[in-house]
């Protein structure tokens, strides 16, 4: 009966309601029932309706209930079925199954033939929206009005998903009660307070899934907005996908954020999708997502298609503005079309729309990058002119920036100096952005006198970026004398140089040669208040290793990791490569193992460096060591370094153990490569294991197909004078009968008649005949030769009558050599008579 009690209680529709609700105290805006029926409620007394106060009595009776502080809404009968509060660690960013079927809608171009929708259809899109209705409230704008992010429930939550690694359920029980405490404007506020977009997401999931919590619209839009700034795509299009399970309205802004995640991460034909699926959602575009398709578009470089969206909102009533044409004039720009660009600017007016700053700065940046400075002091003209955009100091920083950008020094110099004949003061920024352009091109005097400058207006004195620009320009020349003279003055002028400044400086000694010197002035750090960091150990590693000075670089790498600063793969690397060159492949080996003990990030080229050096310095016995050792840690060898070390040990004769090496790369999956082929071949025909050669040719050929390989057999054979052997495999080429077969054959018969054989290389050449391959003339017309020498006058002719068949010499021309040939034997004294 107790049962059959709670079963029937269950099974009551419970009504959605919100205690702290979706009132004006909490949010800007408030969802009515009509617009969205999810929030929809029965009268309340007291915040709670009589019949949810009367089931929820019925559960605290039977022990089901222990507070009734609930939040958001609560779930309904179908929700009440999956009754569970996952842990926080086990939410996936994709791990909910319960939207593949929503998610299909999102794939379903992926089965057109180019992989996706073409932009033709995008564009048909607005092409069913005949005219724009009077939109519903935008869900999607929002405004907090109280910094929530300082409330002590959000920094409680906050610290909780802080602890998440160390977490008992404990931790998880006294966030899941904050989390029924919270308003939907905190819940927000702890989505954006976590610095690690994928902690919000999962808290997000984790919150949507616990029992009787539902987000409200606000969350998922403040999720979407944050989503929006990262590249994780997946995670934006999840929590679309969730929307439309949870009933909440999907404005345009949802897609929009959407589409711009799929734009960060580069996959501008999902982002398309996007407003394909707003179209079966039946969602109205408004100008926002206009504006994002045309900005995808021209990511995508389709200029033409933009341009034929843009007419198309205009036909269906959207009015473009001046974010629209802002974006076409930059597309117009990436495609180096600028002069239609400056034209789209002049007809903005007449199109009801005046340009901004960003529009103008946006064609002079592209002009500055051509150095076209008398037209960017045109369009400066023109701005104030026509339009009243007087260019302010913002101008004249946004335009040194781009020339320095660029590396244009004496432009940026022009207009810094036209901005102070205007009375205009550019900043620290802008003057150490000439600094560092002057630096770059080697003008260290002009350098320097602009620092004076800055230092004799008082307004924008120099600080230590500037110094450190100039610092490392100095490097650069070698003058290393002046770089520390430099360091010197910003302590009189107030600048503590920082890790920056004397890492610059370090770099500079160790490129002329004076690396133990920049060893012992970092060791000399704690003296002058500053740390290295894992650049500075970088800087003094390479420079030891540069001078041959190996033992103190190895030294630096395990002071470097002791420190906390891992190095690189890359720099690991080259660390390797020089002590195996050096031969002390033994040091290289422990240098790896001790960078793998403490946790550097050792990759299967490092290993390959070593296994390599151990082979050139015949230690194969170590070599094959090392590549046990890596299947221990869990690091797969690649094709690189089996043929690594079956060209070492067939260099050894050991071709019983390549074998079983290649048969066990075979086996693992990996293909061989040309490179592989060639070292195999090349061993084992060495050796004149020929039988065992085809025997591992044939299974390295299952896993990568080579067509010549039997072609580099016979001629690496024939080069080797093992002609013999070689004709055994004459019949695997002639199987195809192709050019490359022909070459080869013509390698046999240049072989046989340096041996002294041509008979053999006639017996190639009717094989060849054979299988509709026509010997070379030349090559031909030399055996005959050899033959008649011989006295094989019958197969001379044949050879030569085969040619005269095939159409490749005329009787006329066959006679009077073969007469020729008969007259240099009776010369001889050899006694023949012609036919």
């Amino acid at each position: 009966m107790l049962n059959l009690r709670v079963h029937r209680i269950l099974r009551r529709p419970l009504i959605r309601f919100s205690p702290c609700s979706i009132s004006n105290d909490d949010a800007s805006f408030s969802t009515t029932s009509s617009k969205n029926p999810v929030f929809s409620h029965v009268p309340e007394i007291g915040g709670v309706s009589h019949r949810e106060d009367e089931h929820l009595g019925e559960l605290r009776q039977l022990g089901f209930v222990k507070s009734s502080a609930l939040n958001a809404t609560s779930v309904g009968e179908a929700e009440l079925g999956e009754i569970r509060n996952p842990r926080f660690d086990e939410i996936d960013e994709l791990g909910e199954d319960e939207e593949e079927e929503e998610e299909e809608e999102l794939d379903d171009d992926d089965n057109d033939e180019d992989g996706g929708t073409s932009g033709e259809e995008r564009v048909a899109v607005l092409k069913s929206v005949r005219k724009i209705p009077q939109s519903r409230e935008d869900v999607g704008r929002f405004d907090v009005e109280e910094d929530e992010s300082r409330h002590p429930l959000v920094r409680e939550i906050g610290r909780l998903i802080g602890l998440r690694s160390s977490w008992n359920p404990k931790h998880e029980a006294q966030m899941r009660n904050l989390l029924r405490s919270l308003k939907p404007s905190q819940v927000c506020a702890v989505i954006r307070s976590q610095d690690d977009e994928r902690v919000a997401l999962k808290f997000f999931y984790w919150a949507d899934r616990q029992w009787r919590y539902r987000h409200d619209h606000m969350v998922y839009y403040s999720m979407l907005e944050v989503l929006s700034k990262t590249k994780l795509c997946q995670g934006a299009r999840r929590v679309l996908v969730l929307m439309k399970r949870r009933g909440i309205y999907r404005s345009p802004t949802a897609f929009s954020f959407v589409m711009v995640s799929y734009c960060r991460a580069g996959q501008l034909r999902d982002a398309l999708k996007v407003l394909t699926l707003m179209q079966r959602a039946g969602v109205e575009p408004d100008l926002l997502i206009c504006n994002t398709t045309i900005d995808v578009f021209l990511r995508a470089n389709r200029l033409e298609k933009a341009l034929r969206f843009l007419e198309r909102m205009q036909v269906v009533g959207i009015v473009p503005n001046v974010v629209t044409y802002n974006c076409m004039i930059r597309g117009y720009c990436d495609l180096h079309r600028v002069e239609e660009a400056i034209e789209l600017l002049e007809d903005m007016p007449s199109k009801g729309c005046l340009p901004d700053k960003v529009s103008y700065y946006t064609i002079m940046g592209y002009l500055c990058k051509e150095k076209r400075i008398v037209e960017v002091r045109n369009l400066m003209k023109k701005m104030a002119k026509e339009h009243g955009l007087v260019p302010d100091q913002v101008t004249y920083n946004t335009l040194i920036h781009m020339l320095t950008k660029h590396d244009h020094a004496d432009e940026a110099l022009w207009f810094l100096n036209d901005a102070d004949e205007k009375g205009f003061r550019i900043d620290k920024v802008g003057y150490s952005a000439i600094v560092h352009a002057l630096c770059k091109e080697g003008r260290m005097s002009e350098a320097k006198d602009l620092i004076n400058e800055m230092l004799s207006k008082g307004h924008c004195p120099p600080d230590v970026v500037t110094y450190t620009t100039v610092v490392n320009g100095f490097c650069r020349l070698g003058e290393i004398d002046k770089a520390k003279k430099l360091l010197q003055v910003m302590h009189t002028h107030g600048h503590k140089p920082n890790t920056v400044s004397y890492t610059a400086l370090l770099n500079g000694m160790c490129r002329t040669g004076k690396s133990l010197e920049a060893r012992e002035m970092m060791n000399m750090s704690e003296e002058h208040w500053w740390s290295p960091n894992s650049i500075t150990y970088s800087v003094i590693m390479h420079g030891l290793r540069r001078e041959g000075k190996l033992s103190e670089s190895c030294d630096v790498v395990k002071e470097m990791v002791l420190k906390g600063f891992f190095p690189g793969p890359v720099e690991i690397n080259l660390l390797l490569q020089s002590l195996c060159r050096d031969g002390r492949t033994h040091e290289a080996r422990k240098l790896m193992e001790e960078c793998l003990n403490k946790g550097c990030a050792i990759n299967v080229v490092n290993f390959t460096t070593v296994i390599h050096g151990l082979c050139q310095n015949d230690e194969l016995d170590a070599a094959l060591s090392v590549l046990d050792d890596m299947y221990l840690i869990n690091k797969h060898a690649d094709v690189f370094i089996y043929t690594t070390l079956v060209d070492a040990l067939g260099k050894k004769g050991r071709i019983s153990e390549a074998t079983e090496l290649m048969k066990k790369m075979l086996h693992k999956g990996i293909d061989p490569t040309p490179v592989t082929y060639r070292t195999v071949i090349h061993r084992y025909c060495q050796m004149g294991k020929v039988d065992d050669l085809v025997a591992i040719l044939e299974k390295m050929i299952l896993r990568q197909k080579c067509r010549t390989v039997y072609n580099q057999v016979i001629e690496k054979l024939c080069g080797l004078g093992k002609l013999e052997e070689a004709d055994k495999l004459l019949g695997k080429v002639l199987r195809t009968a192709s050019i490359a077969d022909a070459k080869t054959c013509y390698v046999l018969m240049e072989g046989y008649l340096k041996k002294g054989v041509p008979l053999s290389a006639y017996k190639v050449a009717c094989r060849m005949f054979n299988r509709n391959l026509i010997p070379d003339v030349k090559i031909c017309e030399k055996l005959s030769k050899r033959l008649v020498r011989d006295n094989k006058v019958e197969e001379a002719d044949q050879l030569m009558l085969r040619l005269v068949e095939r159409g490749h010499i005329s009787p006329q021309s066959s006679k009077p050599s073969m007469v020729y040939h008969n007259l240099q034997i009776q010369n001889e004294g050899t006694r023949l008579s012609l036919r």
